[in-house]
């Protein structure tokens, strides 16, 4: 049996976050392991046949299907601590670490120069309205820590959402438990207690 296991943690640095699209595909590769393929995860966690083959089950359709059955408690609770959480304070932990990267002076950006230009430029510039009504628009040049700031914010709305989706999915396949009347947020938090003890 394939058992899911979390997307390894990148290597964080400022060059990591910037590289925009390196960002966003572990983002999306971890995604796609874990919480995009979730009811296979917890369809991996059935075990059928623990009480052995009953050659009469053949002779009947089953129309229970695996999605409908619930999660042995052991198996779902492993597969929390194990998998989905750790998985979640990885994805956590790039998205905080690029935060603070974008929030962070950035004395390398490579389009500085350019930007203080044209700034200059700008200032330098006279404009008539009456001449070019569009001449007073002037769009400047994003600094990288302005985009990635951006990017992180809109990663961790999709978070959000990925999350609570995943989420309300375990919690119908694994039945009553600890995590059953809290939200992902709180079942995160306690994981992350228990784990640093």
């Amino acid at each position: 049996m394939v058992r899911a296991s979390s997307t390894p943690a990148p290597t964080l640095s400022p060059q990591f976050c910037f590289n925009e699209r390196l960002l966003r595909d572990f983002l999306t590769l971890s995604r796609s392991t874990i919480d995009d393929s979730i009811t296979q995860n917890l369809n991996a966690l059935v075990t059928p046949a623990r009480a052995g083959f009953d050659p009469s089950s053949t002779s009947i359709r089953q129309t229970d299907s695996p999605a409908h059955k619930t999660i042995d408690p052991v198996a779902c609770q492993n597969f929390k601590d194990r998998v989905l959480f750790p998985s979640w304070q990885t994805r956590s932990d790039v998205l905080t670490y690029c935060a603070g990267v974008a929030t962070s002076p950035d004395p390398e950006d490579p389009d500085l120069l350019l930007r203080q230009t044209e700034s200059a430029r700008d200032r330098e510039r006279v404009v008539d309205e009456r001449l070019d009504p569009y001449s007073a628009r002037f769009f400047p040049r994003e600094a990288r820590t302005e985009s990635l700031a951006n990017l992180v914010r809109n990663q961790r709305s999709v978070e959000e959402i990925i999350r609570a989706r995943t989420w309300g999915l375990v919690l119908e396949r694994c039945g009553g438990g600890v995590d059953s009347s809290s939200g992902w947020e709180e079942a995160l938090n306690r994981w992350r207690e228990r784990s640093q003890r």
